[in-house]
């Protein structure tokens, strides 16, 4: 019996480690399911066009730890004109004498609107504090001054929903050395974020205290595991989708209209018009294709 117990436990173990985020999730279970997600959250995004539904998402977490990328996964489909990223700089000398919020509420949602925030008003909390850009006073002031500016935000109707993303020091590491040697993503590695890996426990400390402060029942802290970047991609969109009270919106049925009669218009000569040159074709002529050979 006790032989039992213990295969039974260990059963249990293995199943347990396939659910705690150490399995790679397999390319064609990722792209299957983050298509469906995609499709319902074009869906999500009718229902707050229709509803004047207001939705704010906020980003965080440590350089590298993956946000960028997940939300350009959530985005991907959506209007732009609807679903809109903030992605503030740093603050110019008349922000810094304004109130630490004002900046951020400029780009709150109007009624029908989605807001991605790629880090908020958590700077404050985070980089600032750490690395010494604000005084003591403001940092302290932010912490008090943030769980009731979040319960106005939610008190007034807006779904505000927090996540913060949480990589492993190795592989942070990992991914800085990827784009230190990468021309393409060479541009998302600053002086800053390599600070960041010589001050790892000071921005450990910095996180704890902020969410002793800020993990309030109104607005919560969601973490996503993401050193391995599908998994975390598909579980916060997976869980944001669980968290709005969306439906589908019946659409009114698009037909396409009859193309009517020409009536004698004659198009402008190609060569009074300056063309974009065929690049296109130096592809195919260097790779001795025609293009009927790429058609096929």
């Amino acid at each position: 019996m006790p032989g039992k117990v213990k295969d039974a436990r260990h059963g249990q173990g293995k199943k347990a480690a396939q659910l705690d985020g150490t399995r790679k999730l397999p390319t064609h279970l990722y792209e299957t399911e983050l298509y469906r997600l995609q499709g319902e959250l074009v869906k999500m995004q009718e229902w707050v066009r229709a509803e004047g539904a207001r939705i704010v998402v906020i980003f965080e977490g440590r350089d590298a730890a993956g946000k960028g990328g997940t939300i350009k996964r959530v985005t991907q489909y959506l209007n732009p004109r609807l679903a809109r990223i903030a992605a503030l700089p740093a603050p110019t000398e008349r922000q810094r004498t304004q109130w630490y919020f004002q900046r951020y509420v400029e780009n709150l949602p109007a009624a029908g609107e989605v807001v991605l925030f790629d880090r908020s008003w958590y700077n404050r909390a985070g980089v600032e504090h750490v690395m010494g850009f604000c005084t003591k006073e403001e940092y302290s002031r932010f912490l008090h001054q943030c769980p009731i500016f979040e319960r106005l935000l939610v008190e007034d109707g807006i779904l505000l929903r927090k996540y913060w993303f949480s990589v492993s020091d190795e592989e942070q590491q990992h991914r800085f050395e990827s784009r230190l040697h990468d021309p393409l993503r060479g541009w998302k590695l600053s002086s800053m974020d390599l600070e960041s890996i010589t001050r790892w426990e000071d921005y450990s400390r910095a996180k704890d205290e902020m969410f002793v402060h800020t993990d309030i029942p109104e607005a919560p802290w969601h973490v996503v595991e993401s050193d391995d970047k599908r998994r975390a991609r598909i579980n916060m969109i997976a869980h944001l989708l669980s968290t709005v009270p969306y439906h589908k919106v019946k659409q009114p049925a698009l037909k396409l209209p009859p193309r009517p009669p020409a009536q004698g218009y004659i198009r402008t000569p190609r060569d009074m018009q300056a063309y974009v040159p065929d690049h296109a074709a130096k592809l195919l002529a260097g790779n001795g294709k025609d293009g009927a050979d790429g058609a096929r």
